[in-house]
Parts: structure tokens; sequence; C-alpha cells
């Protein structure tokens, strides 16, 4: 049964029970009453909880350990909404999720009720309503969105649409990019609020009034689609001085009895009139607002709250007694943003981000971009892991769920990365015992995901096969390829078009015969690791969109000649030639030092000398300039200049048919693999590094860099969380003019997935396997810190060295290097980190399985889609939404103008009828990007940005006028849907 959409069959879907109300905005009808011919202090009542930071989730959560840091969370919300039913005018915001849907869940069905009855009220309005707040240096865009949408869905699920958030709430990471802000528009939000920015920037802004613009978030969508208000709170997220009445604080309370020697009320007054006065200076509407809370605040919330209703109490009497024309009031983010939207004004516009972020001079935290590489990686292969478990949940239905296997889930893997996405994990900037159970948490949801994985692989091949997942290939571990006779090997594909992949499993043997799914003999080699008596087998998979090949392998008696492999000195003469090189590219050696000198892209005829080796920073302890110290978030180099870890490296040449290798070896902690397959455009450099010695007591922090001729005037370009890419000028910024005071950390941007450089005809670009900084510090240069190993604390809080002495002192990693012509230059960056995000995963079984059915016999391939993807198209998300719901995300790929020559930068229609072969879609329903409200009933405060007449919104056709089976996707688009399906099985 095919794809038939006529206008009535796009429906309400299970899981929407609150989409369908009115068009309105009834959630800004309970929001308070202010004085329109007065400054409105608008009092934000809030706590800052961290999802790990010096404490653990649930250390935090139970308030456990709190000798480290007191907090308890469970406490903090169980005080909250008794002392919001004390008084009618109180109000409250709550961010993160994570914390609140385990408290939700063990409270009584009255307490509930009455927690429903406050959001109903406005009283407890949520604020941004992800299940954590995210860090937006490190995080892939993606796994963005998978967090956001776990937590708004259990508000969605839990209040309707009372309970969902009306503003984003970003008021602790450290920098804040400009996909970030694309995002939160596109998933529906008014406005955005956040606390750091550059200390340079902040002085600017207070002075211009431009505390408050329009962010336009994407150079593609247009505007108003990536448009977003956004402002920077005051005072980060805490309240002003003098003025903290939690039990945390040692501020005086107010004392308003004029008979106590303690009689205080008048000058906390005149205070409180001076301060808000001399902020609201630095705003340009009559409205301004102040943060009242902090980190793990109002554990007594009574304390908070009384001393709160006394000062709007005292400041408001003032209004009658001396003529004062400040308002203040309880309020919400939400709240503030209607008055300002009222106001009608128009505001400046941004276009860039807010990278890197310093809070003083020769502070600037860009160190946390590369911090805790090993988590960093762990993260990006979860998320990998995390989409294949969604897309075979899909595809296999609820067979994925309950199996031979046991009970499948990928809900526990999910809510682990949504915590990996908070701005101390993913980061790198929590303890060294937090940063364990960060790892601990992905490590255990990987187990149910394996079970799932095991029931629909089994289900979609017909087999039952005992299969087994190898962790540590990375390591070159996995027990069932070293010690089989023979195997085989499942290889699923989570892209929307067929790739080619090169398998590398261990092995003991010498000799093997590989087959396909059709039983053909295909070319395979067994290479000897260097330095090690370890094996490994390659051979080539070709695997289809969203599917997967079973190849299998067996072991020969007869021995095979063994890989030609070439052992190479480094004393040989000047004219011996050390190069690897298939049909598109060829790299050079120098024969004496062992590095990469030049690189060639066969096919365009372009012929670049690159030179590429390691390079250590010395770690800043301070100076006379400043005491600043290197640390988990600052990065401080002593000197400039790195130091080279190795000006030569000991290199071994390995050659066969299906692989040509270079290994150097810098030192005893540094060593590299550079690496190229058949039919491949890219050149591969897995590097090594650790444990960092610090012996000397010097704190090290390592550097891939890359030097060519290019004239790239002081120009480099980074990606923002994976996807739009923003031209850095080294000592520059877009909005203000710079004082330099650190010109190695201050020119670091986060490179989540690419760093390129480009004279306008060459561009060389580096994908990245994993979060890394990285910068262009003189023309023609690239670099990427691929580690680092301090021996200070660096002042920020966490009150421990990032020293890393567990698994995480020892890290490999991948750089893919490109060199193309700078016009066409995107095609290939751009698939090819797609296919480095998603690659396949390699299922291992002994075969010889059961039949899941009796009298079917199995299949040795499978595609979930009848057609493949445009090369344009990323199906970003497939996942299980409910019973018989699925949650789909296509995604356009390219940016505006990036294909000049092609059209890869077009609009592209695709063709959702029969587009998947598992199941039928019956239904179908647009909704926002994080799938919490429907797109034709979406409406978001509009706001007139300065640089001409308000664009008005320009929404898709609503669902009743959509065609019946297409939809389009503009550059750079990300459209969203709910559908209903039938799986084959049922059908």
């Amino acid at each position: 049964m095919g794809l038939s959409l006529p206008a009535s069959l796009w429906v309400a879907v299970p899981g929407l029970h609150a989409l369908n109300r009115v068009i309105g905005r009834p959630d800004l009808c309970t929001c308070p009453k202010v004085q329109p011919d007065m400054l409105n202090v608008h009092l934000l009542a809030h706590t800052h909880d961290d999802v790990g930071w010096l404490k653990t989730v649930d250390q935090y959560f139970y308030g456990i350990q709190n000798d480290i840091q007191h907090a308890g969370v469970q406490y903090i919300l169980d005080s909250v909404i008794s002392s919001l039913l004390e008084e009618p005018t109180r109000r409250f915001i709550y961010v993160e999720i994570a914390f609140f849907s385990r408290w939700w869940h063990q409270q009584t069905n009255r307490t509930q009720e009455i927690v429903r009855d406050l959001v109903r009220q406005g009283r407890l309005e949520f604020a941004n309503g992800g299940w954590v707040m995210n860090d937006e240096a490190a995080t892939h865009y993606g796994a963005i969105i998978d967090q956001m949408t776990l937590g708004l869905r259990f508000l969605e699920d839990t209040f309707g649409s009372d309970g969902r958030p009306r503003v984003a709430w970003h008021i602790d990471p450290f920098g804040h990019s400009r996909e970030q802000a694309s995002l939160f528009a596109q998933m529906g939000f008014d406005g955005f609020f956040f606390g750091r920015l550059d200390y340079q920037d902040k002085k600017v802004r207070m002075e211009k009034l431009e505390m408050e613009q329009v962010w336009r978030a994407s150079a593609s969508l247009k505007p108003p689609a990536a448009d977003l208000f956004t402002s920077v709170l005051p005072n980060m997220y805490n309240p002003p001085e003098y003025l903290c009445w939690d039990t945390l604080c040692a501020d005086k309370p107010v004392v308003d009895d004029p008979r106590s020697p303690e009689y205080n009320a008048q000058k906390l007054v005149d205070y409180f009139l001076q301060v808000a006065t001399a902020q609201g200076g630095h705003y340009r509407a009559n409205h301004t607002v102040m943060t009242m809370g902090s980190d793990f605040q109002y554990e007594n919330a009574n304390m908070w709250f009384k001393n709160l209703d006394k000062l709007i109490k005292l400041v408001n009497a003032q209004q009658q007694a001396n003529g004062s024309r400040v308002n203040v009031l309880y309020s919400t983010p939400a709240c503030y943003l209607w008055e300002l939207n009222k106001a009608n004004l128009s505001w400046s516009v941004k276009q860039d981000d807010f990278f890197p972020y310093a809070d003083g001079p020769h502070m600037f935290w860009t160190g946390y971009f590369s911090s805790r590489p090993a988590l960093k990686r762990y993260e990006r292969l979860s998320y990998n892991f995390l989409q294949v478990c969604n897309q075979l949940e899909a595809l296999a239905g609820p067979a994925a769920n309950v199996g031979p296997y046991g009970s499948g889930d990928s809900a526990p893997l999910n809510e682990a990365m949504a915590v990996l996405q908070h701005h101390d994990a993913v980061s790198g900037t929590s303890r060294q015992h937090v940063a364990d159970d960060y790892a601990r948490q992905l490590a255990a949801g990987w187990g149910p995901c394996e079970v799932l994985l095991s029931n629909a692989l089994a289900r979609l091949s017909g087999s039952k096969e005992d299969f087994e997942f190898c962790r540590d290939l990375n390591i070159s571990v996995c027990p069932l390829s070293q010690t089989a006779e023979s195997f085989q090997v499942t290889i699923y594909n989570p892209l929307g078009r067929k790739v080619d992949w090169m398998v590398r499993l261990p092995v003991s043997k010498h000799v093997f015969l590989v087959r396909d799914p059709s039983g053909t003999v295909v070319p395979s080699n067994v290479v000897t690791l260097p330095d090690s008596d370890s094996q490994e087998l390659l051979f080539s998979a070709s695997v289809p969109a969203l599917g997967f090949s079973i190849y299998s392998v067996s072991g020969q008696s007869v021995r095979r000649p063994q890989a030609h492999t070439l052992r190479v000195r480094i004393q040989k003469p000047a004219s011996r030639v050390l190069a690897i090189q298939n049909e598109y590219l060829r790299a050079r050696f120098d024969p004496y030092t062992g590095l990469l000198v030049e690189l060639e892209n066969l096919d365009e005829k372009l012929l670049l000398p690159v030179r590429q080796g390691f390079y250590w920073y010395n770690a800043s302890e301070g100076d006379n300039l400043s005491t600043q110290v290197s640390g988990a978030y600052i990065f401080r180099p002593s000197r400039q200049e790195p130091l080279p870890v190795g000006r030569w490296a000991q290199t071994h040449l390995v050659k066969t048919a299906l692989v040509q290798e270079v290994h150097q070896n810098f030192s005893a902690w540094c060593s590299q693999v550079v690496r190229l397959y058949p039919g491949r455009r890219h050149l591969e450099l897995e590097w090594t590094v650790g444990p960092i010695p610090v012996g000397d007591d010097w704190g090290k922090e390592i550097i891939s860099r890359f030097d060519t001729a290019l004239k790239t005037n002081g120009l480099f370009y980074t990606d923002s969380n994976g996807r739009e890419i923003l031209e850095r000028r080294r000592d520059y910024r877009p909005t203000w003019k710079l004082n330099q005071t650190e010109p190695v950390a201050g020119n670091y941007y986060p490179v989540n997935s690419r760093i390129y450089i480009t004279d306008g005809n060459v561009q060389l670009t580096v994908l990245t396997d994993r979060s890394q900084g990285g910068s262009s510090l003189s023309d023609g240069s690239l670099e990427l810190m691929v580690h680092r190993r301090l021996l200070k604390d660096d002042a920020r809080g966490v009150g421990e060295p990032l020293l890393e002495n567990g698994l995480g002192v020892w890290v490999r990693g991948r750089h893919l290097v490109l060199l193309d012509k700078a016009r066409t230059a995107a095609a290939g960056h751009r698939l090819q980190a797609e296919k480095e995000l998603l690659a396949p995963q390699v299922v291992l079984a002994r075969g010889g399985g059961a039949p899941y059915h009796l009298g079917v016999a199995p299949r040795t391939q499978f595609s979930g889609l009848r057609r493949e993807l445009p090369p344009v198209v990323h199906l970003l998300t497939l996942a299980r939404w409910g019973p018989t719901t699925l949650l789909l995300r296509f995604e356009h790929q390219f940016a505006v103008g990036e294909d000049p020559g092609g059209n890869l930068s077009s609009p592209v229609t695709l063709d959702l009828r029969d587009l998947f072969s598992a199941f039928t879609i019956t239904h179908l329903q647009e909704t926002t990007l994080a799938a919490n409200q429907l797109s034709a009933r979406a409406s978001r405060l509009q706001w007139t940005p300065n640089t001409g007449p308000r664009p008005g919104p320009t929404p898709h056709l609503s669902p009743s006028r959509l065609d019946s089976s297409t939809i389009e996707l503009q550059p750079m688009e990300i459209r969203t849907f709910l559908a209903e399906v039938q799986w084959e099985e049922d059908s």
C-alpha cells in the first residue's frame, strides 16, 4: 500500500494532544500587570542546576556529598512548590528537565495536580525545556536537537501547551554559537537569554544600548526563519550584589521593623533603586530583568521569597511616598519578552557568533573546546550508535523492542546522550569522577540498544544469530574475530545513500576468504600492525542505503603470500621516494624526516606543498601580565610558539591492494598512521597521543599543525555545531574593535566537524572525528588541538587540574584531509563529514543461526529505502515516537552558494510516496523542529530589525494544502514530521 495523502489524511497524531488548540497566545494572558510609564523591574526567581559538574547527576539530585558542594535538587523543587502556594503573586522558572522529570515521577497524584495548576496559572514557568542546558561549542547539532526534543516532549506530554517554554535560556554556557540560535528559532522560541559574553563585547554593548538585538542566525534560511531576539542578562545570571537571600549567601535579609537595631529596609530600597536605574540605563525599553537566584539555590525557597515579597512591597510603596518611577514585580522571561515586544521598537541585527569568550584579559575560555578528548569521541560515537538504534527500532517496528534477545530499548541511550550535551559534560569541564560517571551512563545506554539491534537485525534478516558487538575496534580488539575459524559480518549503513566502506577487523590467522551477500569472493588483505604482532583483516563492503549487507569470513588452511610490506629506514639517500597514492590523491613524505611534505589532487591537477607535524604548547602557570593559568576551561600557553613533539618521525611503509599507509613514530607518546584507501578522495591521518608526560612539571597542550604557502589573508573557516560555516579572521571581531591579549588562545574557535583555509582557488579542509579547538595563527597554516594535560586548576570552580589519569590519558583519533578547488570543495567536505558522523555499524556473529520465521529464507542484504535519497538530503532523524508513530526529519545539508558550478545548493523536492520499504506512511503531520507543536499552528513573536521593515512570517503551506506526497527543502532547511505508519508485516 503506497503513500496516498489527500487533504483529509493530514490529521492529528497521538502524542500531540495539546497541539490542536486554537491559534493564539493564551500563555501570555497569565502575565503580571506592569506600569507603562515607569521602569518595570522584572524579578526572575530561578535556580541554575548543573546536570553534573562537581558532583554526579545523582549526587546533585539527592543531595549527596554536600562536603563537595551543598546542593540537592529534589529539595529545591519541594521547597519552591510549597513557597509558590504561600503567596499568589510569586513566580518561578525551572529549566533542567533531566532533574524535573525525575522529581515529577516521585510525586503523589495530588502534588502533580498542584504543580499542573501552578503551570496553568503561569506561576511555574519552564524556560528552555531541554533535558539539559547544552554546551554550544563542543555539541553537534543533531545531538542538540535530540536532547531538546526529549525535554520538550516530556513537558508537552505532562502539561500540554501550558508547559511549553516560550524562551530559550542559556545562562551559563561559555560562548554562544550561531547554529544554536538558528535551531532555537526553528523550535519556535520567542527569544533567547544568556549570561556570558566577552568582557570587551559587553562593555561596548552597554555603551551602545545593544544588550538586546535580533540575531540573524543563518546565512541560508530566509528571514525571519532563523531570526531570534537575543537578550544579554545584566549580571550573568546572579542577583545584584548584596541582594542574595539564599542559604548559600551571606547577605543581610530585609529587616523592615524600624524598632530593630538591625533595621535596613530604607537603605536596601535606596540601593535597589540605584541599581535598577543604573541597569535600566543600558537597555532601550522601560523594562529590565534581575535574575534572583544562582547555582543550586532555593533549597530553602521561603528565605528567598520572604525577602523578595518585602522588597517588592517596600520599593513599590516609594511610588506613592516620594514619586519613585520604579515598579518591581515577580515576572518570568516570557512575560518580560512580551512587554518588550509590545514596545514595538526596531532592533540592531547580529550575524556572527559569540566565540571565543573571555571574562578578562588573558582569560580565554578556549581550552574546553579540546578538554577530555576521549569523552568527546565517546559522545560522538554514541550519537552514531543512537541513530542506528533509533533507525532499526523504526524499521523493524515492535519486534525490535520485544524479541528473541530480550527487551530492547533506545530510551536509556537517548537519555544518556542528552545528559552528555550538558555544558559541563561533553565540554570536558567537570571533575574527574563526574566525567567517569558520564562515560558510565553512555556505556549503560549501549546495552539495551545492543539488544534492540539484535532483535531488529534478526527480524529484518530472517536469521537469529548470536550477535556480538565489538566496542574496542579502535584499539584493535574483538574477541570473536580474533578467535573464530569463521564468522559473519553484518554492516549497517545509517545513511540515505549506498556506501562503500573499508572494514578492518583484528584477526589471528593470516589467510581468509571473504564473501559478499551474493556469495562472491571479494578481495581482502591481512595487514600486520607495526611494532606489534597484531593483524587486521581488510575488505571493502558495499552497503545499501539505510540497510545492511552480510559478509561471511572463513579462515583458510592454505597460506597465501602475505601482504607486501616494506620497511623504510630514516637513513635513506635523498633520491629515495616515500609516497602513497591512489587514483585521486598522492601524498609525499620527506625520506629524511619522515614528515608529510606534499599533497596532490591528481583529478584536479592540484599540487600543494603541505607540512604536517605535532607540536606542544607549554601551559602557562601565570606570569607578570596575569596570574591566569591554563586549565579545563582556559587555554593560555606560556609562549606563542609551540615546540615540536619530534623534528622527525621513524617511518614504516605498508602497501597492499586495499590500503597504503605510512606509519610515523614521533616520540614514545605520539604516533600517526597516514592512510589512503582505493577510491577515496581524502587522506586519513590516524593519530595516537598519550600519556602526555608531565614529569617535568610542565602542563602540555598538543596540536596537529598543517603548514602551506597558501595566501589566506588572516582568514580561516570553521563549522558551527557541524552545520553552517563561519568565516574567522585572526585578531578580529566583527562587532567591536578587539584588544587582543592572547595571540594564540584568543584566535582559537570551536571546530565541531571541519576547519579549512583557502586562497580563493585552492582549499585545504580537515575534518575531525570529535569536537576540537582550532585556528590559523599564520597565513597558510591550520592547527587542531588533539589532547591536553595540565597540572594547575584555572580557578573557574572545578578545583582540580585536568590530569586525566584514567583511560582518557591515551587518545586515538582521525583527521581527514581534503585538497580541492575552492569552488567545488563543499561537495567533498559536506558529504564526507556526513559519512564520518554516521559511519556504518559493524556487528559480528558466528553464523548458522536459526531462522526467524520457519520456512522463510534469510536475506543477506536489506535496504529500508525503495530509492536512495539525493546527495543534498540527509535523513537527520528516523525514530519511534509512539506505538504506530515515527518521527522523521529531512535536512538539506548544503548552504546557499556552496556549489556555484552545480546544483547542490538548489532547493530539492523529495517524494515520500513509497520511500520506505519497511513501512507505509498512512498519515503525516509537519511540526516545528523539536516536534512539540504543529508547524501550521506555531506562532512566534515578530521583531523588527533596523535593517528595514519587519519581514512577514513565511510558513509552509498548512498541512491540509500540502501536496499528497512531496516536500521541498531549501538550502540548510530541516523539516520535521510525525508519521502514522503501518509496518510491512502488519499490512
